[in-house]
């Protein structure tokens, strides 16, 4: 199975596992590093995740992978948080952490730079809009955003 349909599929069993829960599925990814595999869950709740959590949704989704068997070779299963520097990839992510500060990287420069740090205003199908600590809103064209993490601020 290739690696986008192997995170298809964990995608799916993994939603399922969280129905009724106020966990929030961030991310899956299937990675090759050194000579390993890893299939890596990133999950979310609104007051954190613990390590307990981690380990219960570790469980029960190798329990059920194993029933599925959808990876023909070995691997090594990691269920985390995401951190505090957290990929904002969907709509529902973007809702959520409206009047949050986020790290915008893009493929080419605008206004000057490949960067842009600010407080998230808004978003639609199109856009996104920052505030930046000056006050300037910032409204990106979607298309040259390459990724958006939450700022992390010391």
């Amino acid at each position: 199975m290739k690696k986008n349909d192997i995170e298809k599929v964990t995608k799916d069993i993994v939603s399922e596992i969280l129905v009724e829960t106020d966990y929030i599925l961030v991310d899956v990814e299937f990675v090759k590093e050194g000579a390993s595999m890893f299939l890596r869950i990133y999950l979310d709740k609104p007051e954190g995740i613990t390590i307990d959590d981690c380990q219960e949704i570790s469980q029960k989704l190798s329990k059920k992978l194993d029933e599925v068997d959808p990876i023909d070779e070995n691997y090594f299963l990691e269920v985390s948080s995401p951190g505090l520097d957290r990929p904002l990839k969907t709509d529902k992510d973007l809702k959520l952490n409206i009047k949050k500060d986020v790290e915008v990287s893009l493929y080419k420069s605008y206004k000057g730079h490949k960067k842009h740090m600010g407080r998230l205003i808004g978003f639609n199908d199109k856009s996104l809009d920052i505030e930046n600590e000056d006050g300037e809103v910032i409204n990106i064209d979607r298309d040259i955003i390459a990724k958006i993490n939450l700022a992390v601020k010391f």
